[in-house]
């Protein structure tokens, strides 16, 4: 056998290999883009109840009375603006 065709088998056992890994490769990063997807989600589940149980923590110190000046005028924000809300919906509604 030649010293070319020695070196043609040897590069194309090489992209051979290359090809292999590509598609290894691939597969994986497939893998992760659908974990990133996952954790995302449970990232967005996770804050979304951390702000519930916050708003249960401040009710359940507005209900005892234990309440810091700062804490009060947040609760109270928060409560007029469910009001705005409310009163949105209302208006809507009559239309």
């Amino acid at each position: 056998m030649s010293v070319l065709e020695e070196n043609f088998k040897r590069i194309n056992l090489k992209l051979q290999q290359l090809l292999k890994q590509l598609h290894v490769l691939q597969v994986e990063n497939g893998q992760l883009a659908l974990d990133k997807k996952k954790l995302a989600e449970q990232r967005e589940n996770d804050q979304a109840h951390i702000t519930q149980l916050e708003q249960q923590v401040a009710i359940l110190k507005s209900a005892a009375g234990q309440l810091s000046d700062n804490d009060k005028k947040s609760f109270e924000k928060n409560i007029n603006q469910y009001i705005r809300e409310i009163d949105k919906c209302i208006g809507m509604l009559s239309e």
